[in-house]
């Protein structure tokens, strides 16, 4: 049984309007294990595709590199655009040495509330991944339920839009994106929108769908 503790604590600037939440990078990233690509920073695996995303959002030419420059790139693109990363689990178990969301158990999830309410600024939560089993936001459904506060439904297109209430009538709207890995590719095969725009141009790919969707939010 392998202990799997995450690496980095909640990086959230001080005028955050907006937080990205996701679950745990990979195992190799609390062993200070890196490859070649990575950067030692959330959402640094070169397997994953948030900090691509990003940067063909905003045309960051990130270096994708272990190195303290490549890590101030990202630091920096989130204080300037006051955005926060308060991933929602602490730790967990797991029996093989991966960073599947299904292969977590005995976790301890973050008070996300707290962080929430010690960021006045905060009104909307980027989730990178939806409500399947140990996803961001089927922990967080866990977290609200737990302190009596409810999740309302806005949207149940893709991605799917919620909403909550904290400190007396502000509003946290949440936005369950498209998980940026490979494992969610087959999602978005089936997804209706994709297939259209597949069919208008052959050379869109799930990578594409993904910028368009995030682009919106971001």
């Amino acid at each position: 049984m392998f202990i799997h503790k995450h690496p980095y604590k909640p990086f959230i600037p001080k005028n955050a309007t907006k937080l990205i939440v996701g679950t745990l990078p990979p195992p190799r990233f609390s062993m200070g294990k890196l490859k070649k690509g990575d950067v030692d920073f959330c959402y640094g695996s070169i397997d994953g595709q948030l900090w691509k995303i990003l940067d063909e959002i905003f045309h960051l030419n990130l270096l994708f590199e272990p190195t303290k420059e490549a890590i101030l790139e990202r630091k920096d693109f989130l204080i300037k655009n006051n955005i926060g990363i308060c991933d929602i689990v602490e730790s967990c178990t797991r029996k093989k040495m991966d960073a599947s969301d299904l292969g977590m158990e005995n976790i301890e999830l973050r008070n996300l509330p707290y962080f929430i309410k010690k960021h006045p600024y905060v009104k909307t939560l980027l989730l990178t991944g939806g409500n399947s089993k140990n996803g961001p936001e089927y922990h967080l459904r866990r977290l609200l339920k737990a302190q009596n506060i409810s999740l309302i439904t806005i949207s149940e297109a893709t991605p799917k839009i919620h909403s909550f209430e904290i400190n007396e009538n502000r509003i946290i709207k949440v936005v369950s994106l498209t998980a940026p890995t490979g494992t969610a590719n087959r999602a978005v095969g089936s997804n209706p929108e994709y297939k259209l725009l597949k069919k208008q141009n052959p050379k869109f790919n799930t990578f594409d769908f993904r910028v368009l969707q995030y682009k919106k939010f971001f």
